[in-house]
């Protein structure tokens, strides 16, 4: 026996905290995590879960339309009650908290509803002032939103806020054109909203495969969306209606009613006495760890969006697992991060796997590519012009597979499939010799030219 008070103790309990506990749990470690604000984490309470919810919620914008089409007797004013979709959200979020409480409490995890501070490389200090001493302790704080620099910045919201609205603006202005400010674009226009997207680039949702994003941003504007591109913020403010004006570079000012701040996320690290360890932060925030998960204090580690690495639900789960299964399960593990599919449910949704085109022709030089841009058989029913368009990228020495993009209906479902073949290293000619399944989207990828 140690004289600490646990094997383990784990600070955060999101997506990476809950499996490192429970599976170190079951490896026989005694193990506590602490909480400051509602087990689960962003994924669950406020990021992933509530807004594909939220997407599915949008989707009947256009669905109820299209339904007239293939015979269904839709009224035309259908209505629309925000209060309803939000509250259920909120009741399908507390069920799943209420799930992983309880998979942590059935594990026999000691639960503290308590912010968790770190006083040395053993010890941490709870709200109250108790210390508890561990063997290790595990970081896995995730992250939290940005927020730009300007005046009047107090006066927008950010997707933590977002899930409680009293109701939906009639024109909101979104800063930002990563995923979550599109995912967000795209509910609030179906939901009836006049949607403004800023972006201090010429770019959306840099690192995805060119041609994907660019059809979005064609769909999105015949939607109409409202682009501001190379604008950056000068200030914001309220007038005696509650209205925001914001005023920002190389545009008019626009009035609306809601900025919602959708400019990338920062480790929260802050305040969390990793010096008093000697754990050294990147220029972010994020804890800098090794392969195994370690900091630059040996018995301190981290997972998750601390880490600044892939900030990917998913992705902290299996680093959650590997620590676990590494130091308490004697099964070294480390994760592999090549070929991580990622997707953006935007409307349509996109996803891909894998390395982009440019990405391949700056690695490996020689590349072939294949794709295909048509109409999905609904919207051609539906009397929608929206085109999907498939992208393979393969090696053009080994015709091995190295990146499919998606952008149109179920691409996210799509690309799951996908990706194993992708992981696998199929080749082209592999894809080729599987028959089609017809009449499916999905079919396109065996059919690719």
């Amino acid at each position: 026996m140690t004289d600490f008070d646990y094997d383990l103790f784990v600070i955060g309990a999101g997506s990476g905290g809950t499996r490192a506990s429970r599976v170190a749990a079951a490896h026989g470690a005694r193990v506590a995590v602490a909480e400051e604000y509602r087990v689960g984490g962003t994924c669950v309470i406020r990021g992933c879960v509530p807004k594909k919810l939220l997407v599915y919620g949008a989707h009947f914008a256009e669905d109820l339309k299209d339904a007239r089409r293939f015979g269904w007797d839709v009224p035309g004013d259908c209505a629309f009650s925000w209060p309803v979709l939000r509250d259920n959200v909120k009741a399908e979020v507390a069920r799943i908290e209420g799930a992983y409480t309880d998979t942590l409490e059935s594990n026999h995890v000691d639960i503290y509803h308590s912010r968790a501070v770190v006083t040395g490389p053993n010890s941490v200090r709870l709200d109250d002032g108790t210390e508890k001493t561990a063997g290790k302790i595990l970081v896995a704080v995730g992250a939290h939103p940005a927020i730009p620099i300007c005046e009047g910045r107090e006066f927008g919201i950010t997707s933590n806020e977002v899930f409680d609205l009293e109701a939906i603006p009639k024109r909101i202005l979104i800063a930002g054109a990563g995923y979550i400010a599109n995912e967000f674009a795209g509910i609030f226009h179906q939901l009836g909203a006049h949607v403004i997207l800023m972006n201090r680039t010429k770019d959306i949702l840099r690192g995805y495969e060119l041609a994907i994003r660019d059809r979005l941003l064609q769909i999105s504007m015949m939607k109409g969306l409202e682009f501001k591109f190379d604008a950056n913020f000068e200030k914001i403010t309220k007038g005696d209606d509650g209205c925001l004006t914001v005023h920002m570079s190389g545009h008019e000012p626009v009035t609306v009613d809601l900025v919602l701040f959708a400019t990338g996320r920062v480790p929260n690290t802050k305040d969390l006495g990793l010096e008093s360890a000697g754990v050294e932060l990147d220029d972010k925030g994020g804890v800098i760890v090794d392969e195994d998960n370690r900091s630059t204090c040996p018995s301190i580690f981290a997972v998750g969006d601390v880490t600044n690495r892939i900030q990917l639900t998913p992705v902290a789960i299996r680093e959650g697992q590997a620590f676990s299964d590494t130091f308490f399960g004697n099964k070294p593990t480390r994760v592999d991060y090549g070929c991580i599919p990622s997707a953006v449910f935007s409307h349509p949704p996109m996803a891909g796997v894998g390395m982009t085109e440019a990405e391949a022709r700056q690695k490996l030089g020689s590349v072939k590519v294949y794709s295909s841009d048509f109409r999905p058989m609904k919207n051609v029913l539906a009397n929608r012009d929206e085109r999907a368009l498939y992208k393979m990228v393969c090696d053009g020495e080994t015709d091995r597979v190295v990146g499919i993009h998606l952008i149109g209906p179920d691409s996210p479902e799509i690309i799951q499939g996908a990706a194993v073949a992708v992981k696998a290293g199929l080749t082209k000619a592999q894809f080729d010799q599987t028959v089609a399944l017809h009449p499916t989207m999905a079919e396109e990828l065996v059919l690719l030219k």
